[in-house]
């Protein structure tokens, strides 16, 4: 991989596309620096500070990299595109027109994009509106109790994430590697370092020498199980062999060749954590926006959805929020594949085009043998997102490892790299630049 990067770097074009894609992401993290205009980010800090890195906020302030902590004009970030990415990804399955868009070749996913442009603004500008108003209404969080202020705020957050949405388009085009995913994965990676270094000063600076040393060893074979688990669990595929029948049409024969179908064992990524974790933050995040105490039966409630409180040997009863989170994980493992891969519609393209399953008749049957492979692999994919996305809350549960960057962090951060180390590869050997890719 590193031998691909420096001799991706010889080459003027690839070069000029890396050296873009890096100073886009020094003006992102320039960015994350600059405080919106109005708000008292001294104050909101020491807020911020009173929730844990489990907390709903918390969640939020890791794909920013820090920007939501900081009050800064990209707080937002780019979350408002993901959502609507996915609120897209949902309608192409609900609305006839979308799907017909989605199959429609470039016009259509040209369309697709633009809409998916508006409803980024759009869900900004509620986000930002809400955000508005909470500090507005909560004494200290502004320099003053002034309206305009309000409108500053809602202004200067949605330009920011718009602004963001717009660097991911940019670095797509001109530079290397999916702009948007490069993006999140550079705002997760800032926030790594301070992460390790908490770790660190918990469990090793300061102990005993052979309490340090053993706590030392452990962190790192975690971070390292769980980064090469993502890598095997990122590559694995179960391929699929597709026989194609012989034609013959005068003196020549045409077909008779063989391909491959691969099925991928984690076909949903990392959409399923997302998915799950996005349905048990949205409560806490409105109880902690309008002020609830915490009390009664809704307060129980939200402690149950709480991952902080999962694994916690003092109050074990809230575990049952992580049966529940792990069982929401395997049903989105599923749910997701169903809306991405369509086992019918394969099927009658390989009989269209006269490929068939050695063993198995074209047609249903086909579609039935492709669907029990597919639910078999999803299973293993779902236990090692289980497995990943689990044992950071366990160890933070267990020994109140505080951490921002979890299985979710992990699955983005490697996938990302090892699909723009790809890229770069592809790039070089369009080039045909020969001895640069090495077995």
């Amino acid at each position: 991989m590193f031998k691909s990067l420096m001799n991706a770097l010889k080459v003027k074009e690839i070069r000029m596309k890396i050296l873009f894609t890096l100073a886009m992401l020094a003006l992102i993290r320039l960015g994350s620096a600059i405080p919106v205009p109005g708000m008292n980010t001294t104050v909101f800090k020491n807020w911020f500070q009173g929730l844990t890195e489990s907390d709903a906020f918390g969640f939020m302030n890791r794909f920013t990299g820090g920007s939501f902590e900081n009050m800064s004009i990209l707080a937002l970030n780019i979350t408002p595109y993901i959502t609507s990415s996915i609120i897209i990804q949902l309608l192409t399955i609900a609305i006839p027109k979308f799907e017909e868009w989605q199959k429609d070749g470039e016009d259509g996913r040209k369309k697709l994009t633009k809409l998916t442009r508006y409803i980024t603004v759009a869900l900004a500008l509620i986000e930002s509106i809400a955000m508005a108003i909470g500090f507005y209404r909560n004494t200290g969080f502004l320099t003053s109790q002034n309206p305009f202020l309000v409108v500053q705020i809602v202004a200067a957050l949605t330009a920011g994430s718009a602004f963001l949405m717009w660097i991911g388009e940019r670095i797509t085009e001109n530079g290397v590697g999916n702009g948007i995913s490069i993006v999140l994965t550079i705002n997760i990676l800032s926030r790594m370092p301070s992460d390790i270094s908490s770790l660190f000063g918990q469990f090793v600076s300061g102990k005993p020498i052979a309490r340090g040393v053993v706590s030392a060893i452990v962190i790192i074979a975690v971070i390292i199980f769980m980064v090469v688990l993502v890598v095997l669990l990122n590559g694995a595929e179960r391929r699929i062999p597709v026989q194609y029948a012989k034609k013959i049409q005068g003196r020549k024969t045409y077909g008779g060749n063989h391909s491959e179908i691969p099925l991928k064992v984690n076909t949903a990524g990392v959409m399923p954590i997302i998915f799950a974790m996005s349905l048990f933050q949205f409560p806490i995040i409105i109880t902690q926006l309008v002020g609830y105490n915490g009390s009664g039966f809704w307060g129980k409630a939200v402690a149950f959805l709480n991952q902080s409180n999962w694994c916690n040997p003092n109050h074990p009863v809230y575990t049952l929020g992580l049966v529940v989170y792990i069982l929401l994980l395997i049903f989105f493992a599923y749910f997701y594949t169903s809306i991405t891969f369509n086992p019918i519609e394969i099927a009658d393209n390989m009989k269209k085009q006269g490929g068939f399953i050695p063993g198995i008749r074209p047609g249903k049957p086909t579609s039935e043998y492709l669907t029990s492979i597919l639910n078999y692999i999803i299973f293993i994919g779902a236990c090692g997102l289980i497995i990943i996305g689990v044992l950071p809350i366990v160890f933070n549960g267990l020994f109140g490892a505080k951490v921002s960057f979890g299985g979710t962090s992990l699955i983005i951060v490697v996938s990302v790299i090892l699909e723009t180390i790809k890229q770069i590869e592809s790039q070089m050997l369009v080039r045909n630049y020969k001895g640069f890719l090495e077995d």
